[in-house]
């Protein structure tokens, strides 16, 4: 494999919501929820309004929005792609999303032995 899979992807559904979101908003930006409050969700914030970790991990772009994690996440999630879904509920309290009726919803693969390679060289 001659090119590093991506670590995160988006639907089109979720493609959707955040072009809705970012003309709302403007550019906007995910952090992968680790727990607590609002469980473990993709969480969405106005670009500023979400303070990174100097080591928060950028995992890739969605829908043109730049989408982190924290290293501990990353630990636990390295060896799988991301899917950022939408489904009806509540968004996450603190999410761009909340109170539209829809909310992200993470789902996920194990990457091949073939892709973990890849980006174990690539990285």
């Amino acid at each position: 494999m001659d090119d590093k899979p991506p670590r995160v992807l988006a639907t089109p559904a979720a493609l959707e919501l955040i072009a809705v979101l970012a003309g709302e908003h403007g550019t906007v930006m995910f952090h992968q929820s680790g727990g607590c409050c609002d469980g473990s969700s993709p969480m969405c914030f106005k670009e500023g309004d979400y303070l990174l970790a100097p080591n928060d991990i950028n995992l890739g772009a969605i829908g043109g929005m730049q989408f982190y994690m924290s290293p501990s996440q990353f630990e636990y999630w390295k060896n799988t792609q991301l899917t950022i879904d939408v489904v009806p509920g509540m968004g996450g309290m603190f999410s761009l999303e909340n109170g539209s009726g829809k909310r992200f919803l993470t789902r996920s693969r194990v990457f091949s032995d073939e892709e973990i390679l890849a980006l174990a060289i690539t990285e």
